[in-house]
């Protein structure tokens, strides 16, 4: 019997939409980013010389990954700082080594499973775009154009990047992007536009050149004012086009971009990579904790090695978790970044580690994620000071920020809860912290100087750091500056050696506050002595100064006797609700989370710090591990988390004791009242 067209179509076609219409509605729901906890990113940048892109890849792998991994999302890639697209487009220009749509294909599967599907896609930074039009470029102080950041004055945004993001939105049901090359790549524009605005804006008629020209403060101002209506457009534009897409702009918000969050991102997202990044993580987790809006932190599943020739090689699945910890333990996401190969395989051996570190983050999700922090030490991240003096737009700020990276670690190592607090909050919430510590800053200014005054007035007890902090708060030290700042090289005392704590030191002569800690011009306690910390009080409250550059210092070196010279000033101002008899290595994080006190013990023995060993597959256990906890009676219940293992301490004067025998990588001691 043959078929005329309307029957073909009732009998072939309806029951096709019939299978997409069941299909779509057995699917389980893809969760949003803001509930979002554990996913993984994969990205290629793809090239002008591929050629294979997509080739290896199969449904039947990105099953196998779903099922083994089990991610709420996945972020894969779409376009890269060069400037292709992996994928067939009418808009922009898709490398020409595209042999099938990886998109397409992880779409399909991780609708079916309800997995959220995000895109990688380099913003700012388009190398073929400038390449295509060079007008698009942003123009160096010099007047050429720079051939990787393109200029936030300019059309592209509107011309290419806001059409390719919809096009890849509705071809493919995207649930978000992940714009990469954005805040760390923008850079100073000195194109006809940005000159013209420039003027209108401030009356300055030149535009500066460098710090030492009129205006230059002004004008990195300026450029920041314009990233931000950059990405404030084409996050408004994406969410009018397709509401519910969720966008991130790469380090938005975190500390490469210390401001309020006021431009309407779904959630704010960063890649943490090199060495030490387990110091690295520690900061910006304590910060992003701090902003109030939903985060999470994507480390390298592998690291670079080398000198001259960089090689990369991949971290075991006990490194990855080692990483994880401290940033679970403050309550966000976490992601994990790999690349598959050019032609879009996953290995095996891959996959493995993945799994492994997903069970171990899900393992801590029920007690993790979205808890909030128990305030101890607050630790101001100034960024007045990064603004002021680091002559750059915005981060990576390199060594400027490690007044802040050192004291935070040093504070870690000597066993203390801290949490990092961004300048634009601490009015907000400095009165919930017992010690207040303000880093060894070059300019933290006059408004941050008056709060935290204020709050010592009140009772609140603080620690300052630094010759110029010195200087600042001279009036409530009750010292007196002895000539300028120098540089030199001076040593303080340990428990059985010297630190070399090199920088600026600033001479003082005690007028009523109390000596706590020298420091001497060579390695010998018994000549030459100079003050180096005080403590006094300021009305209610007291407030102790280092007067040299311990946060600097710390960083470069993390030396145990500067670790115990940290700790003996801070011990003189604050008694912790948590003490720790156990290795330095140990980090103690308080947090608390369904009217549970949580106390995270996390060890970061042998954590990777150098280039030559970036890759350990053993974490030595530690213990037995004694903790202290200052609590107003006995705990009705304790258990040791994952797992609720029943603890069973000893509680005397107002203190809870218990001794956790071994401590593999992560464990949270659960207390109830």
């Amino acid at each position: 019997m043959r078929l005329n067209r309307r029957e073909f179509f009732y009998w072939t076609a309806i029951p096709i939409v019939a299978r997409r219409c069941a299909a779509v509605l057995a699917a389980p729901r893809r969760l949003a980013r803001k509930d979002s906890y554990f996913g993984m990113h994969f990205d290629l940048h793809p090239q002008a010389d591929d050629t294979d892109l997509g080739s290896d890849l199969a449904e039947e792998m990105i099953e196998k990954f779903l099922i083994a991994v089990e991610p709420d999302y996945v972020q894969y890639d779409c376009k890269g700082h060069a400037g292709y697209l992996g994928y067939a487009s009418k808009v922009g220009t898709p490398s020409p080594g595209i042999v099938r749509d990886s998109l397409e294909m992880w779409r399909r599967v991780t609708a079916r499973r309800g997995v959220a599907l995000y895109i990688h896609f380099s913003g700012l930074r388009d190398s073929l775009a400038i390449k295509q039009h060079p007008e698009w470029g942003c123009v160096r102080s010099d007047g050429s154009i720079d051939p990787d950041a393109t200029s936030t004055f300019g059309p592209y945004v509107d011309d290419l990047m806001i059409p390719e993001l919809k096009e890849a939105a509705s071809k493919y049901d995207l649930d978000g992007a992940w714009i990469d090359g954005e805040c760390w790549a923008v850079k100073p524009d000195y194109s006809n536009a940005a000159e013209r605005a420039f003027r209108a804006a401030t009356g300055i008629q030149e535009l500066p050149k460098g710090p030492s020209d009129p205006g230059w403060h002004e004008f990195l101002d300026f450029n920041r004012r314009q990233f931000r209506n950059y990405v404030k457009h084409y996050v408004e534009a994406l969410h009018r086009a397709r509401p519910g897409f969720q966008i991130a702009s790469n380090w938005l918000y975190s500390t490469y971009v210390p401001e309020r969050p006021d431009i309407p991102v779904d959630f704010v997202s960063g890649d943490y990579l090199g060495n030490a990044s387990i110091s690295t993580a520690r900061l910006e987790a304590r910060y992003l904790s701090s902003i109030g809006t939903p985060w999470d932190l994507m480390a390298w599943g592998f690291q670079r090695a080398g000198g001259s020739k960089v090689t990369y090689t991949h971290k075991p699945a006990v490194q990855l978790q080692q990483e994880a910890a401290v940033v679970l333990a403050q309550g966000g996401g976490f992601q994990a970044y790999y690349q598959p190969t050019r032609a879009g395989r996953l290995d095996d051996r891959l996959i493995g580690v993945m799994s492994k570190l997903a069970r171990f983050c899900r393992d801590r999700q029920p007690i993790c994620h979205k808890s909030a922090t128990v305030p101890q030490i607050g630790l101001l991240f100034s960024t007045t000071s990064l603004y002021r003096t680091s002559n750059r737009m915005f981060g990576g700020w390199g060594q400027f920020t490690a007044p802040a990276r050192g004291l935070v670690d040093a504070l870690v190592d000597n066993g203390f809860s801290v949490d990092v607090l961004p300048e634009w909050k601490l009015e907000e919430v400095i009165g919930d912290y017992p010690l207040m510590v303000v880093p060894d800053w070059a300019e933290v200014g006059l408004k941050v100087k008056d709060i935290v005054v204020r709050h010592v007035r009140k009772g609140g007890n603080a620690v300052v750091a630094g010759a110029e902090n010195a200087a600042l708060f001279i009036n409530e030290l009750n010292v007196r500056l002895l000539g300028k700042p120098e540089e030199g090289e001076w040593f303080v005392k340990g428990e059985e050696v010297f630190a070399n704590v090199r920088g600026l030191w600033q001479k003082v002569m005690p007028a009523g506050a109390q000596i706590l800690e020298e420091r001497y011009p060579t390695y010998d306690a018994l000549k030459d002595a100079e003050c180096a910390a005080t403590v006094t009080s300021v009305g209610a409250g007291r407030m102790a100064a280092f007067y040299g550059p311990v946060g600097a210092a710390y960083a470069l070196s993390h030396g145990s006797a500067l670790r115990q010279f940290i700790r003996r000033v801070i011990d003189k101002v604050f008694t912790p609700l948590v003490r720790l008899d156990g290795p330095s290595t140990v980090e103690v994080v308080v947090r608390k989370k369904d009217g549970r006190l949580l106390v995270h013990l996390l060890n970061c023995t042998g954590m990777q710090v150098a280039t030559e060993y970036v890759a350990g597959d053993f974490v030595a256990p530690v213990g037995p591990v004694r903790v202290e906890i200052r609590l107003a009676k006995k705990p009705s219940r304790a258990t040791l988390e994952p797992g609720a293992r029943a603890l069973q301490g000893d509680y005397r004067d107002g203190i809870w004791t218990v001794t956790i025998d071994r401590l593999q990588i992560h464990e949270i001691l659960a207390v109830e009242s």
